[in-house]
């Protein structure tokens, strides 16, 4: 199983995609004066659910966050949790 890893720039959010089906994705809202992104909700499709989709694609947009100068705002409980348990991500939360 191949997995790809997306940021869909046009519809805001983080996509993840396991053998070219979309699994999941976290959307987000973007200010850039300052540099937030409000992590709003994470989805995973119910047939991919208990794959670690989820974690997966919030790991790789909080990399993405870091990588550009963002700060987070976890509006979405599953980012809020992901970083409680991740603390190396604590910093991004503005």
């Amino acid at each position: 199983m191949t997995t790809r890893l997306e940021h869909n720039v046009a519809d805001t959010r983080f996509e993840i995609y396991l053998d070219d089906t979309l699994a999941g994705y976290a959307d987000y809202a973007q200010r850039d004066d300052p540099k937030v992104r409000d992590f709003q909700h994470t989805m995973t499709f119910p047939e991919f659910r208990g794959r670690g989709v989820a974690a997966e694609v919030v790991e790789y947009a909080l990399q993405d966050s870091r990588d550009n100068g963002y700060s987070i705002i976890p509006t979405c409980w599953y980012v809020e949790k992901y970083i409680t348990e991740h603390r190396e991500y604590a910093d991004l939360v503005g």
